[in-house]
């Protein structure tokens, strides 16, 4: 390749600094510049709450058109953003290595969610995590709030905000040094969003083959795997982006553990499910045949996985999640 490759990225600092670590794995792979094309997107400009709003596809449209368009060769996603249905004539090209997919509640004092006083205020503006802080800290008053992350973490410096919910992920991407102090909370007692931490590096179907192979190089299969089984449950579950619920995969060898919680929005009520399969033996057998590489007829461990997750939210629904959440279709 000896032109730049464009890299279709959000204006947000987060979107561009993730885009900017992809951008500069492609060109070790490459040997060549690849250039950012910042987009901006719905989410970017309408600053209404995501609960009224809704998450499907917000930040994902206009990046897609301009791929469409010809813009840019390639896009990246916060795959806990974009929408389970993938349009017609575009592919997951890749999905880099994932980053911590825990949530970090960030305070001035240090004082964990559960202790803080009763009336203290908590900003997010994701109805999971909404959810969540109702059940861990109930005496809390949930402000549901957007912006950057630097304007979030400055509502807490100020003192408008006792806390804030941010992803560690994109702390880590971003690097930042706000004053505050951080609780990180496990994955085992507060699951995260289907995808988060991970990226997906998107283009189209008719991409150059050059340009599809160089993708390829970046992809992480555990991770694929993983947000495989955690996307297909919240496919499932036919419920969106912004859905109060959660859905952890760790790979371990051939074998994918994954937690599942879906919440009421009050808190009030929650169905989780744990479940361990295997994706290599047992389970593609029980699923389909292949080789461990998925093929034309289904078969492979990314279909098992995908078939991992559809089955784990035909449980959740058959314990009665469908009530919990607002189902509509994800795309």
């Amino acid at each position: 390749m000896s032109t730049p490759i464009r890299l279709g990225t959000r204006r947000s600092a987060l979107a561009q600094a993730q885009s900017g670590h992809v951008a500069a794995a492609l060109e070790k792979v490459i040997g060549c510049p690849v250039e950012l094309v910042a987009i901006t997107s719905e989410g970017d400009t309408n600053r209404a709450s995501l609960s009224e709003i809704g998450g499907q596809g917000i930040f994902a449209t206009r990046l897609r058109d301009a791929l469409f368009a010809g813009e840019c060769d390639f896009l990246v996603h916060s795959l806990k953003d974009l929408p389970t249905a993938i349009p017609e004539g575009l592919v997951i090209a890749a999905t880099p290595p994932r980053e911590d997919a825990r949530d970090i509640v960030l305070t001035r004092g240090g004082i964990p969610l559960h202790e803080l006083p009763a009336g203290s205020t908590i900003g997010t503006g994701s109805p999971r995590r909404i959810a969540q802080v109702r059940r861990r800290a109930p005496h809390a008053e949930v402000v549901d709030i957007r912006g950057n992350v630097d304007s979030r973490q400055a509502r807490v410096v100020s003192g408008e905000l006792d806390a804030v919910i941010l992803a560690a992920a994109g702390l880590r991407r971003l690097d930042s040094a706000a004053p505050l102090r951080r609780e990180a909370l496990g994955l085992a007692e507060w699951p995260t969003a289907p995808g988060q931490g991970a990226l997906g590096v998107e283009t189209t179907t008719d991409a150059p083959a050059e340009l599809r192979a160089a993708l390829a190089v970046l992809d992480d299969e555990a991770t694929r795997l993983a947000v495989t089984v955690e996307r297909a449950i919240l496919e499932g579950l036919d419920a969106g982006c912004q859905a109060p619920m959660a859905a952890h995969a760790v790979v371990d060898g051939d074998s994918v553990r994954v937690r599942t919680v879906v919440y009421a929005t009050d808190g009030g009520r929650r169905i989780g499910l744990d479940v361990t399969e295997g994706l290599n033996g047992e389970y593609i057998r029980r699923n389909g045949s292949g080789n461990g590489a998925d093929a034309a007829d289904g078969a492979g461990p990314i279909s098992a996985a995908r078939e991992l997750g559809l089955t784990v939210a035909r449980r959740l629904l058959d314990q009665g999640a469908a009530d919990l959440v607002s189902r509509e279709q994800s795309s």
